[in-house]
């Protein structure tokens, strides 16, 4: 009796372990929800995650914590325009051997390589909220396939941060830019724009269909000029400031037509970067209220480098980049290295990968691995999903930029291409055959030329360079 006892008990313990192990088979086989944050113009350093003394990011910091992080994560460009075209794309900025700063063919990326069209024929509700910038109507967000779209078209930047958004106040009632689509009808006297995204947003989380997947996008216009914040959140930082002792760091460099700012004092800056932490909070509360957050792939990310570099013609300047190199505008790692996060809960283990290289054109072609097990052929960038599950490391991926598009007048660049292979890269300005060979695992400031020193490695990085140039 007692030998049946045991063999019922031992057969029960069995079948119990070989459900569980099957629900949690299933549980990891069901496809994540998918949320990208992608923020304009914020620098690498303009999280305290990242040692920013003026910055207060508290929630931005613990999503990083939460998070696999790439610490080599660049922008295809280091503007908004190509940069965003390449995020979408998966594809290199480069069209006829040229980068448009606009007029990029979105509608031209064929079904079978837009990623937006393969999570919708995978059952995922698709959607985009904010900071396009790449078209509107046939080149908008619904024209390149998401099905719902907020905030989206050709506006670059906001004429304000302050309702009415798009109507110029104040020092830039002057101006001349695409309005923001459909904001005004949502909006009220007192609204702020970064609040107000995050508003709709998680409206938009709280309506969707329950039983369907989510792929979104929320594309802040913060932290992008006009500067514009909160009385009370600007009154708190230049007090933080005036307070804050910078010691001997000059507030400026002399950088290629103008000058580089050294100092992170801007106090309007702070706020809006502050404001933005606010909003990532609410959005992250907001998926556990849902019941959304162990299910979801949050993504966070930038579209380059701070504003940190005026030229020829002498600028309000937003932050400072150091100890990086240079800023917005520049290939230097000021210019292009941005804060790149991806967090799944429980599934993802939170680690600072050190060693692989990651781009933002490689964010798409992950993220659809992961929702829909897809690969997409014939773009350029690379599914990152085998690195951040130790499965593979790319140390020694070789990539690429090229910048034709200079604005020696109000960022101080010149045209200029850059290759990146391991820690060696390798800077070309090519209107003045100026080379400049970095070593980043020991000068991440970029401070120390080695193309003297080692003429082998310049070169072949050198021959590297241009021969990819010709493929385009």
């Amino acid at each position: 009796m007692r030998f049946l006892v045991v063999l019922c008990t031992l057969v029960f313990m069995i079948a119990c372990k070989g459900n569980q192990a099957t629900e949690n088979k299933q549980m990891q086989q069901v496809p994540p929800n998918i949320i990208v944050i992608h923020v304009d113009d914020l620098g690498y350093h303009d999280l305290s995650v990242h040692g920013s003394k003026i910055y207060q990011t508290p929630h931005i910091d613990q999503l990083a914590s939460e998070s696999f992080e790439f610490v080599n994560a660049y922008a295809n460009y280091p503007r908004c325009v190509p940069s965003r075209f390449a995020m979408m794309t998966g594809k290199y900025p480069i069209q006829n051997g040229d980068v448009p700063d606009d007029g990029f063919e979105m509608k031209g990326v064929a079904a079978n390589q837009n990623f937006i069209e393969q999570f919708n024929a995978s059952g995922y509700q698709t959607a985009y909220f904010g900071k396009w910038h790449l078209g509107h109507d046939e080149q908008s967000p619904r024209g390149f396939g998401y099905q719902h779209s907020f905030a989206a078209g050709a506006a670059g930047s906001p004429i304000s941060f302050i309702y009415p958004f798009n109507t110029p106040k104040g020092h830039n009632r002057n101006v001349k830019k695409s309005p923001i689509v459909d904001i005004e009808e949502k909006s009220s006297e007192g609204d702020y724009l970064t609040d107000k995204l995050t508003t709709e947003f998680i409206s938009y989380l709280k309506q969707k269909d329950q039983k369907k997947r989510v792929m979104a996008v929320l594309a802040y216009y913060a932290v992008h000029q006009p500067l514009e914040a909160k009385k009370k959140d600007i009154e708190r930082n230049k007090k933080e400031i005036s307070a804050f002792d910078f010691e001997n760091t000059p507030e400026y460099i002399s950088e290629g037509t103008g000058r580089t700012k050294m100092r992170q004092d801007n106090a309007t800056y702070a706020a809006m970067v502050e404001n933005l932490d606010v909003n990532i909070g609410r959005i992250m509360k907001t998926l556990t209220e849902l019941g959304m957050d162990e299910n979801t792939i949050v993504v966070f990310s930038s579209d380059h480098g701070g504003l940190s570099n005026d030229g020829l013609k002498k600028r309000g300047l937003a932050t400072s980049n150091s100890p990086l190199r240079a800023g917005k505008g520049w290939l230097y790692e000021g210019g292009i290295k941005v804060p790149l996060f991806v967090r799944w809960k429980h599934k993802i283990q939170a680690q600072k990968e050190e060693k692989s290289v990651a781009m933002l054109m490689d964010v798409f072609p992950t993220l659809l691995e992961y929702g829909t097990g897809k690969k997409i052929a014939g773009v350029d960038g690379t599914s990152l999903k085998p690195v951040i599950e130790d499965k593979a490391s790319n140390n020694d991926r070789v990539v690429y930029w090229h910048s034709s598009k200079a604005r020696p007048k109000n960022t101080g660049d010149s045209k200029s291409s850059a290759i990146r292979e391991g820690n060696l890269k390798l800077i070309h300005f090519y209107e003045s055959n100026t080379i400049e060979l970095y070593d980043l695992s020991v000068d991440n400031s970029e401070q120390y030329n080695l193309a003297a020193e080692q003429p082998e490695a310049a070169n072949r990085l050198l021959k590297k360079l241009n021969q990819w140039k010709e493929n385009f």
